[in-house]
């Protein structure tokens, strides 16, 4: 495979997305959240329609990856007020979306298991990025503007939601286990852009970009 594929696990407000969006950026190559979530939505028989459309577009190459590309972008955070519920099937659809984008172009992919599902694959960087709570509170108020307490209790939330998913679909692992990932990094102590150059230089050394893109913006 000539293309490549980096996975990020996040703490909330630990500033995991932006370095995600500006890693993509300087890449050249697309960052993938939400918009995987909302096909999956789809192809999960929300929407039959809906469905057989996009189940004619994941067969092609181009298709695919256009189609993805157009749906929706969320503008704001989600912050999860209530508890894990399992959605095999959804899980199942975007398990596949993801492994085929991750054959068929260079990507950014941020959450949904993307690390379990692609665990394996040559092609594949997992990155972790996690920070001291104060850091990710300061974060969260400023980006949300909300108070104090709103914030630990977002951050709180949140990250429980997103161990429960990661637990239930990896079949008991753990979502901050080290052991999952190439890299974890905490963004407060390495800084916004410096673990955005250091995941470049580390796509370097696995031999799946060349030096001088790692230099470049």
């Amino acid at each position: 495979m000539d293309n490549y594929v980096v996975t990020f696990a996040r703490g909330f407000g630990s500033g995991g997305k932006e370095i995600a969006s500006k890693l993509a950026k300087d890449l050249g190559i697309h960052c993938y959240e939400n918009r995987i979530l909302t096909l999956a939505s789809q192809l999960s028989g929300l929407d039959e329609n809906m469905f057989n459309e996009v189940n004619e577009k994941v067969r092609k190459k181009e298709g695919f990856s256009a189609f993805l590309r157009g749906l929706p972008r969320s503008r704001n955070y989600i912050a999860r007020n209530e508890k894990f519920v399992s959605d095999d099937r959804l899980f199942e659809y975007q398990s596949q979306i993801i492994k085929d984008l991750a054959e068929k172009e260079s990507c950014v992919i941020v959450g949904k298991c993307a690390d379990y599902v692609l665990k394996g694959y040559p092609n594949v960087v997992s990155v972790y990025i996690e920070a001291p709570r104060a850091f990710c509170v300061q974060r969260t108020i400023e980006n949300m503007g909300v108070t104090e307490a709103v914030a630990h209790a977002t951050i709180e939330r949140t990250d429980k939601f997103r161990a429960d998913y990661y637990k239930y679909y990896t079949h008991g692992n753990y979502w901050t286990n080290p052991v999952n990932y190439d890299l974890t990094l905490n963004s407060e102590r390495v800084g916004i852009e410096n673990c955005v150059k250091l995941i470049k230089e580390y796509l370097v050394i696995k031999g799946l970009i060349p030096a001088e893109k790692a230099a470049s913006k």
